[in-house]
């Protein structure tokens, strides 16, 4: 039961994460955004290693610098997708490929999971597409140099929950901050290599850089809420690691990994959901019908 609680809420947290580095891309290039959150994820992470501790260890260390790489590789590689295609297939096919990889490596690895169990990850699967399929306004064609690039980054997103599956159960926060130092260095080397190749620190909106009426004082409030945005989507995303960690490590049942997985691939909803308190956003009817499969899902993975 604490496994799926544990899943389930990094899943929202990652969503939550995302939502909100989406609202900064909007003023910012992706790929600044995500520098710049994974090296304010580096301070919660600090006090949660002074709070609760972690045993630092080469396996630690190694494992950790693995997350750190696959994590780095993900997020690059899915913004590469979700401009080469539709983001309603791209979207969709990355969450599915980072549920599935754990999945397939753990029942290669002999885990035996029970016929309820092995539905209910089918039925969570169905609901990672639902939920992530938006509509794509930019008419984007789908090619198969897209699909690969979104598989390869899904690859990356499974990659970090396998390599935190191998860490010791006694490394606490060890393992995590390794990953997000390393995640942080490389990705601030990408930002600078995209600054430098386009000739600007960010891509700014036309909307932002328009002149305000109301002088510089509304020009530094959006400044202060663009920075809140970005420290709040760091902080987000390295607690979600702290759950996907602590629910992997919450139980020696072999069907831990492939559980967590799945449920940590759900991580579109929390977007969705925020979207609609935030934005106003609807949902649309495959959506809700995805989150209604999610919870059902969840809830027969608890008591399987």
């Amino acid at each position: 039961m604490i496994t799926v609680v544990l899943g389930l809420c990094g899943a929202l947290v990652y969503g939550f994460a995302d939502f909100l580095g989406g609202l900064a891309s909007r003023r910012l290039r992706p790929v600044t955004v995500a520098a710049s959150a994974a090296v304010v994820g580096i301070v919660p992470l600090l006090v949660a290693l002074a709070v609760v501790g972690g045993r630092f260890s080469w396996q630690a260390g190694l494992w950790g610098a693995v997350a750190g790489v696959s994590g780095a590789v993900g997020v690059l590689l899915l913004y590469a997708a979700l401009a080469m295609g539709p983001m309603s297939v791209l979207s969709p096919l990355t969450a599915v490929f980072a549920a599935v990889v754990p999945v397939v490596v753990a029942l290669v690895g002999g885990t035996v999971l029970s016929p309820v169990a092995i539905g209910a990850l089918v039925v969570a699967v169905v609901a990672v597409v639902l939920v992530a399929s938006v509509r794509d306004p930019g008419g984007a064609r789908l090619t198969a140099r897209g699909v690969v690039t979104a598989a390869v980054a899904g690859c990356g997103f499974g990659g970090i929950v396998l390599a935190f599956n191998e860490t010791p159960a006694d490394s606490g926060m060890a393992p995590l901050l390794v990953a997000r130092l390393l995640q942080a260095v490389l990705l601030g080397v990408a930002a600078i290599a995209a600054a430098l190749r386009t000739g600007g620190p960010s891509r700014v909106t036309a909307a932002s850089s328009a002149p305000d009426v109301a002088g510089s004082t509304a020009v530094g409030g959006s400044v202060r809420r663009l920075a809140l945005v970005v420290v709040a989507c760091g902080v987000f995303d390295a607690l979600a690691n702290v759950f996907i960690q602590t629910g992997l490590h919450s139980s020696t049942d072999p069907s831990t990994l492939p559980v967590i997985s799945v449920l940590n691939a759900l991580y579109p909803i929390g977007t969705v959901l925020l979207a609609g308190v935030v934005l106003r956003e609807r949902l649309a009817v495959l959506q809700a019908v995805g989150i209604g499969l999610a919870l059902t899902a969840s809830v027969t993975l608890a008591l399987a």
